[in-house]
């Protein structure tokens, strides 16, 4: 199995409704969200996706989010904008916009670090 990663970085605010503590107060984080790809075989040129594309869509849907309030976007305005629900949206956003893969290749793994010691992540189930 090949596996391939890329990582980016953006700022964004936020609020956790419903949460009890500090972090129920408007406040922002520098993120950190790594997609890590995985799959059993490269395409003709020895690549199993090209990090130039993998790259392009990352950046575009960090271009909606970044310096942004995120309770103020969807879908945030009903979902809760925490890490988990990051990773779950980065994943669902780059499964929409990658529509060619190599046969078997899959998005395995979305991870978004809210500081340097603490990240969530996202693995799509089986």
């Amino acid at each position: 199995m090949f596996q391939v990663s890329v990582e980016e970085t953006f700022s964004s605010g936020h609020a956790l409704r419903g949460y009890k503590g500090k972090c129920e107060n408007v406040h922002g984080h520098n993120y950190r969200v790594q997609v890590t790809l995985a799959g059993p075989q490269l395409d003709s040129i020895g690549l199993l996706v090209d990090f130039t594309e993998l790259k392009r869509v990352v950046r575009g849907i960090i271009a909606e989010i970044d310096h942004q309030f995120l309770n103020d976007l969807e879908p945030f305005k009903t979902v809760n904008p925490s890490a988990e629900n990051l990773a779950k949206y980065f994943y669902d956003e780059m499964h929409r916009q990658l529509t060619v893969l190599p046969a078997g290749a899959g998005i395995t793994e979305v991870t978004v670090w809210e500081t340097d010691t603490a990240s969530a992540q996202y693995r799509p189930g089986k």
